[in-house]
């Protein structure tokens, strides 16, 4: 990761007046069958036992490292609600997830939390339940949070990320299209929420996992920018899985190669990056 960070700083020094770089420094990993690798949270001890307390003194170490070593903040996810106070004062960033944006607490959190946080379409691809989402984080809300009655001012800066859906066989349904964005665009109007903002994840079931095509994506999304101003306005950037080594592998053999879903490698990433930041 720290590897990854020095050279997304360095690239960061030459586009940063186009992009704003946010890295994803995930350390929390959820999963749909509930078992298998869950993140460093969670991360086993020597002795094969997970230990929470070591996880997240790992969690907090990692992310001042990668900031010392980059100059820049990152992006986690927000699985789990009680942990974000470990981590909120390091991050600018929060995501919430396709199984949790429909979760009652993980709205009312996001609508505490002082930075933007990204909602993602549930896996369904159900549009209004993400509008509803949005709504419910940027609304004022109480709730029973780590045993006290506490309230929030609502979070203006709630806003949507599209990472396709899934049909009920199991297919991928992709929405990151011109006509799912306006549609989107729409319900944004009619809503009256507030800084209207679109993030495409270009992975997941919007690429089918077939991490290449991020790049096809990003290109086609930039290029319906290019044609409709009200596009323009209103998807603001992308979420891209990345890493050191292009793919994955199931064990930890392959230094800075995935070992859960499949990234573009450096290469790539860097021609991405400076391609977008060319076209902004």
């Amino acid at each position: 990761t720290l590897e990854y960070m020095s050279r997304l700083g360095k690239v960061n020094d030459t586009v940063k007046d186009k992009l704003v770089i946010v890295p994803r420094i995930y350390t929390n990993k959820p999963r749909t069958k509930g078992v298998g690798y869950k993140g460093m949270f969670l991360q086993p001890d020597p002795e094969g036992t997970a230990d929470i307390v070591r996880g997240i003194r790992s969690i907090r170490l990692l992310h001042l490292a990668a900031m010392n070593e980059s100059g820049l903040t990152a992006a986690d996810e927000m699985l789990y609600p009680e942990n974000t106070p470990y981590v909120e004062d390091l991050l600018s960033y929060h995501a919430v997830g396709a199984r949790s944006v429909e979760d009652q607490l993980h709205r009312q959190v996001a609508s505490g939390i002082d930075a933007p946080v990204g909602m993602k379409n549930p896996m369904s691809g159900n549009i209004l339940a993400l509008v509803n989402s949005i709504y419910a984080a940027q609304s004022p809300q109480v709730f029973k949070y780590r045993n006290y009655q506490v309230s929030s001012d609502g979070n203006p800066y709630a806003h949507a990320i599209l990472r396709g859906g899934v049909d009920g066989s199991g297919a991928d349904v992709p929405n990151f299209h011109y006509e799912t964005v306006m549609q989107l665009a729409e319900l944004y109007k009619n809503s009256n929420l507030q800084n209207p903002a679109i993030i495409v994840d270009c992975n997941h079931s919007n690429s089918g996992k077939q991490f290449k095509q991020q790049i096809r994506i990003a290109q086609e999304v930039m290029q319906n920018r290019r044609f409709d101003g009200e596009f323009k306005k209103l998807v603001k950037g992308f979420m891209i899985e990345s890493f050191l080594v292009e793919g994955s592998q199931k064990h930890d053999d392959v230094f800075g190669k995935s070992i859960t879903d499949p990234c573009l490698g450096w290469a790539d990433t860097e021609r991405l990056l400076c391609d977008l930041a060319e076209q902004v």
